[in-house]
């Protein structure tokens, strides 16, 4: 069996010693065994490619993504169990270049010898991209096989060329099963566990669903649960107590973040009222900046809803300034006000659109001249230069609109027949009848004109 130690000092115990009995629970529960791991069954089940490359003691450069408390550690651990070679634990939190050195060079010596340094990083995340680039020569030469461990998106936090060099195992978080089946061992167990405890079955689906998933979380609330009952059942109200405050599952700057911040988003602008509110109360209960999220709401009141009802931007900046007002929690209050309009405004992104339109056309033509007839003629010299010659006064006839060109003919011999274009919906349906309106009083004009 592998041994973890650093080189040069003396042995460290095996990575499933028997822990001391004042050990968490949660660490002397640690699965010892891949049948005793609850959960992440698309990986672990015989037959899949993961167990079956643990089995044989060669899984290659790897790396495991998921929530916290679904095994990504232990997993690792048991590759330990198995692989054909040194295994080398490492913390990205607590150690850095220098270690990583010591660990290079005596891979290498290893490697003349035949025998290979598999390195378990955990929380590699925590390595910046400088220090990730340090391992990828040695991961490339076959004198590492890197096995990291992240709670973060990959694809936002390890370099390109390092993951192109790993497989990575997707975790998930633990099914409300899974968990009662881990807490049912736990507190039956008498070697590890807690001795056959009295726990019932609703003190079991209460864990299961304050756990949210994670299983340290789960058997860290059952091993307070049991020393608060002291000998008597766990029941529900004990494991209330036991559980105290459930933080939401939120990081302002990971993964989470956008996936919390995307669902919003799609739930307003898919205009259910219900998901909106659910994923608003998600984001803020999980000390998001309410500020924050109401620029991005004023951005989906502009993008999203635009004039199909122009008052969703005035509803959205009144909610700003209310909160801004009032702080929370009584701000947060206009803060789902707004949200419930928004979800329920009619949508239209003509306006967004119209805008990138225009910008694309501004972009390609950033010369092209002003029309004289729409230019300003303060000056004699102006005049004399024909500036605003031609322009005619709106105002000057009752319909206050007189057909003109106003774009560059550059633009125009573009052949863009209209960068904005109302939608069916709320307030564009009236745009859409004055500009048809307008259109007919042009099409009039032509064909008024001489020739």
């Amino acid at each position: 069996m592998a041994r973890s130690k650093r080189t040069g000092d003396s042995a460290q115990p095996s990575v499933f010693e028997p822990l001391a009995g004042r050990a968490p629970l949660a660490a002397r529960m640690r699965p010892r065994t891949l049948a005793e791991v609850a959960g992440q069954q698309h990986l672990l089940a015989p037959g899949r490619a993961l167990r079956e490359s643990i089995e044989s003691g060669d899984t290659g450069s790897i790396l495991f993504w998921g929530p916290p408390g679904t095994g990504k550690t232990t997993i690792a651990r048991l590759i330990a169990q198995h692989v054909k070679g040194e295994f080398v634990p490492f913390s990205a939190v607590t150690e850095g270049i220098p270690r990583l050195r010591e660990i290079v060079s005596a891979a290498e010596s290893r490697m003349v010898l035949g025998t290979r340094t598999i390195l378990f990083m955990d929380e590699i995340h925590r390595f910046n991209r400088a220090q990730q680039d340090a391992l990828l020569p040695h991961v490339e030469s076959g004198a590492l096989t890197l096995v990291g461990a992240t709670t973060e998106n990959p694809s936002f936090e390890i370099n390109g060329a390092l993951l192109s060099r790993m497989r990575v195992y997707v975790l998930e978080s633990l099914s409300a099963d899974d968990i009662v089946g881990l807490l049912q061992r736990a507190a039956a167990d008498t070697e590890r566990g807690l001795g056959g405890i009295d726990l019932t079955a609703d003190a079991l689906n209460a864990i299961a669903t304050e756990s949210d998933g994670d299983a340290r979380r789960a058997l860290t609330i059952l091993e307070a649960a049991a020393n608060l009952a002291a000998g008597k059942a766990v029941t529900p109200e004990v494991v209330k107590e036991a559980a105290q405050l459930r933080f939401a599952r939120y990081d302002k700057s990971g993964e989470e973040h956008f996936n919390l911040i995307s669902a919003y988003h799609k739930a307003l602008r898919g205009s259910d009222a219900d998901g909106s509110l659910y994923w608003l109360a998600r984001i803020l209960q999980g000390g998001e900046d309410p500020l924050y999220v109401l620029r991005r709401m004023v951005r989906f009141a502009t993008e999203d809803v635009g004039l199909a009802d122009p008052r969703a931007l005035e509803v959205t900046i009144a909610a700003r300034d209310a909160y801004q007002q009032l702080g929370s929690p009584e701000g947060e209050l206009a803060i789902a006000e707004a949200c419930v309009y928004l979800a329920t405004a009619p949508k239209s992104n003509r306006v967004y659109e119209a805008w990138k339109r225009a910008s694309a056309a501004a972009a390609a033509t950033p010369a092209a001249p002003v029309p004289k007839h729409i230019r300003n003629a303060p000056t004699a010299l102006m005049k004399e230069l024909d500036y605003g010659k031609g322009y005619e006064y709106a105002h000057n006839v009752p319909e206050a609109y007189i057909p003109q060109e106003y774009l560059p003919d550059e633009v125009r011999n573009e052949g863009v027949a209209a960068f904005y274009e109302p939608s069916a919906f709320g307030f564009e349906k009236d745009i859409a009848k004055r500009m048809a309106w307008w259109a007919e009083l042009r099409a009039r004009s032509e064909r008024a004109s001489p020739g």
